[in-house]
């Protein structure tokens, strides 16, 4: 029998074909590996870029509802909507390195004893979700968003992290941002903005397609002044210190007035446009003569004590016989 030749190629540099485990293995190693290398370079990019668009924007354009937003660096928001923002969503956010434990664990003992479900969420948390990531997803895009948050805390810091947060933030129906929230419900940009107004705004954060920051009623009007009475704790306490720790904060400007709309009268549309003429250079125009009148003369009024006459005597008949 003839012997197979040898082969030229040494047996530490040969290799045998690997099972299917081991290539599966190995193609979700590389995927892991490219996720990280991805993710690093992606966040490294918005520390220097505005992220131009997100899934949720995208989820609004396809649904038909627009998108409108209007980014404004973070030097030129007013300081109370970022005071508003504090207040309402992580007042310890200065303090803690992108999660609140503590904020987590009363969350998931408030709702498991039932009632409103309220989530522990950070601003940075909240930051790379909407960023990043999407809606819903469970547990998996939790995990995912627990990886971003750890990446844009080391790598953009508080600062940044507040500016992005501010403009990415859904604040209506198509609205991205805290600018283009501004310019919706007041007509004007969050550049000057009053304590009540960043509140009302912040207020809508939690649920922005079923809340309005204009005249809102109900919960939504409570929660606005508790925030506004919020931002007063916060300026008190410098709980916003780590925003503009070694810049200048923008200095305090009230809101530009804005001129309203009148609100048209009824019958308003039946009106000339013309004025009138002065009085004095008024015609007096004399009747037709030959034109009927058609007017009836007034009956003369009776006299309310007149007594009525009493009616006439009857005559006596006489008989037709005339006996």
């Amino acid at each position: 029998m003839a012997r197979r030749p040898k082969s030229s190629i040494p047996r530490y540099i040969r290799r045998r074909p690997r099972s299917w485990p081991r290539r599966i293995f190995g193609w979700i190693v590389k995927l892991v590996v490219a996720f990280f290398v991805i993710s690093i370079l992606w966040v490294g990019l918005y520390r220097f870029v505005p992220p131009p668009i997100t899934l949720t924007m995208l989820g609004d354009v396809f649904a038909g509802r627009g998108l409108h937003k209007d980014w404004m660096p973070i030097s030129e928001i007013d300081r109370d909507m970022v005071r508003a923002a504090i207040a309402a969503e992580d007042s310890k956010f200065c303090q803690h390195n992108g999660f609140d434990f503590e904020a987590i664990e009363d969350a998931m003992k408030r709702n498991a004893s039932g009632g409103r479900i309220r989530g522990g969420s950070t601003i940075s948390q909240q930051t790379a979700k909407t960023t990043f990531l999407w809606n819903g997803g469970g547990y998996a895009r939790k995990g995912v968003e627990a990886w971003f948050t750890f990446l844009i805390e080391h790598l953009w810091g508080k600062r940044r992290i507040m500016e992005v947060y501010l403009n990415n933030a859904e604040t209506g129906l198509g609205t991205y941002g805290a600018n283009a929230g501004s310019e919706r419900y007041f007509g004007h940009d969050a550049g000057a903005m009053s304590a009540t107004e960043a509140a009302r705004i912040a207020a809508v954060l939690p649920l922005p397609k079923k809340r309005g920051a204009v005249a809102p009623k109900g919960f939504t009007r409570r929660y606005g002044n508790t925030i506004a009475a919020r931002i007063g704790v916060v300026a008190r306490d410098g709980l916003d210190g780590c925003i503009y720790k070694g810049t200048a904060a923008p200095p305090n400007k009230a809101p530009p007035p804005v001129a309203r709309k009148p609100r048209p009268l009824p019958g308003e549309e039946y009106e000339s446009a013309k004025p009138l003429p002065p009085i004095e250079n008024a015609v007096e125009v004399p009747p037709d003569a030959t034109a009927p009148v058609n007017a009836a003369e007034p009956a003369p009024a009776t006299p309310a004590n007149t007594a009525e006459p009493p009616p006439p005597a009857e005559q006596p008949q006489e008989p037709a016989n005339g006996v």
